[in-house]
């Protein structure tokens, strides 16, 4: 998939992942009632969707997230930086970047933003693929966006 550039990284931590060959990665598509979750590999650069936080309020989201991150021990975190297609940021782009923040405060872990356009369609296309749909997708296209932001990540920082 063809990503348009944009950014990689946050206000934590910006530059190179060298530091990071291999590890592994869980991803965030920021929603504002639903979060979706992938895992991946670093050094195998294949991701998995998760699953979906499905919470408005922020302490349950949280709660999860911790969950998850003691329970797959990450190296790096990524999250889905919504952008409008021609790249200006928006209401969302602000709430990302605010959850992305709070994931770095509350687990220490580098945070690494990653634009996200399109990756709804992307996420729809590959559930018609898999052969999901009407309520059945709409359960896993949170976490299959998830998913596609972590392929674009990891499309985007190859290691050779």
């Amino acid at each position: 998939m063809t990503r348009a550039p944009g950014p990689d990284s946050n206000a934590q931590t910006s530059g190179s992942i060298e530091h990071l060959k291999s590890g592994t990665v869980l991803a965030f598509d920021y929603g504002e009632r639903r979060i979706g979750v992938a895992v991946g590999e670093m050094q195998l650069g294949i991701a998995h969707p998760l699953q979906t936080i499905d919470a408005a309020a922020n302490e349950p989201r949280f709660a999860r997230i911790a969950e998850l991150i003691e329970e797959w021990r990450p190296a790096l975190l990524v999250v889905g930086l919504p952008l409008a297609l021609d790249g200006t940021e928006h209401r969302l782009s602000d709430l990302a970047r605010k959850f992305s923040q709070r994931l770095h405060g509350r687990s220490g872990l580098e945070v690494r933003l990653v634009d996200e356009r399109l990756t709804s369609v992307e996420a729809q296309r590959a559930a018609r693929e898999s052969g999901l749909d009407g309520r059945e997708a709409k359960k896993h296209l949170d976490s299959l966006a998830a998913k596609v932001i972590l392929e674009a990540f990891f499309e985007d920082n190859a290691i050779a």
